[in-house]
Parts: structure tokens; C-alpha cells; sequence
């Protein structure tokens, strides 16, 4: 397997590491998007979502509330944080190893999520019915979520 992540977490490829635990390590992104910008990634590699065990899943999100906490007091600029997590090519996933972006944010940096033309034509509440109903029976179908004891 020739996975970047992978190469980092064994110590053969560089990075700026900011946490490591037996689940997940954070470290700089090498193509941020402002200054402060984390990928959170598990220790065990999964290319997906799917592949993904739910508490590791837990664990990541964790950590990014943990580091977004820390940007905020570490004098870095930082008005907001964005989570971000893309799953597969079509979602803009570029790195097959799941990573959760943490970037920090401020007023006027320039970036921003841009949206379809069809984005301010609502579906109709039959139509949002319809997809719920589609996605809910696949749900069932799949192991559930655990639950948030």
C-alpha cells in the first residue's frame, strides 16, 4: 500500500504532528487553507467512510472538538472553525486514508463552499419524504448506529 497517511503514522514520511493517541494522530495540513489547518486521521488505515469503525469515527471527532478548542486559544487567527470531511473522489477526496479537516477561520479569508444553481430551488416536502424513506430502508438494512449512551 503506498498511502501518504500511512507513511506518516510510521514515521517515514515528515510531518508537523499536534496529538497522537492509539486511535487517531492530528498534524498540519501541508496545503492549508489559513494557517492552523489539522487533519485528523485514524491510526489504523481506512480508505472510507465504511471501512471506518464507528468508535474510531467517534475518537476523530473528539480530538477535532479538542484541537478546535486549542486553535482558538493558541493565538493562531481564528474566529471559526470548519470540519471537513470528504468521502470519496466525487466529494473531492484526494488522499484515500479518511481525514477530518480542522480549519480554523476568521472574517475575509477568502474561502468558502460554493453551491449548485440548483441549491435555492427547495424540494418539496414529498420529494425530502421520498429520499428520507430510501436512505432510512438502506439504513435498517445495515448494522445501526451505535447508540450515544
Amino acid at each position: 500500500m503506498n498511502c501518504i497517511f500511512c507513511s506518516i503514522l510510521s514515521g517515514t514520511a515528515p510531518a508537523s504532528l499536534v496529538y497522537r493517541d492509539d486511535v487517531c494522530a492530528a498534524f498540519m495540513d501541508i496545503q492549508p487553507i489559513n494557517p492552523g489547518h489539522l487533519l485528523v486521521i485514524p491510526v489504523a488505515h481506512a480508505a472510507n467512510l465504511s471501512e471506518l469503525a464507528p468508535e474510531t469515527g467517534a475518537q476523530l471527532f473528539r480530538v477535532a472538538q479538542h484541537l478546535a478548542a486549542a486553535l482558538r486559544r493558541s493565538g493562531v487567527q481564528c474566529q471559526g472553525v470548519d470540519l471537513f470531511l470528504a468521502d470519496g473522489e466525487a466529494a473531492g477526496q484526494e488522499v484515500f486514508h479518511v481525514h477530518l479537516h480542522v480549519i480554523p477561520r476568521f472574517h475575509g479569508d477568502g474561502f468558502g463552499f460554493r453551491f449548485s444553481p440548483m441549491y435555492t430551488q427547495r424540494p418539496s416536502r414529498l420529494d425530502l419524504d421520498r429520499v428520507a424513506e430510501k436512505i432510512r430502508r438502506v439504513g435498517l438494512e445495515i448494522s445501526p448506529p451505535p447508540s450515544a449512551a
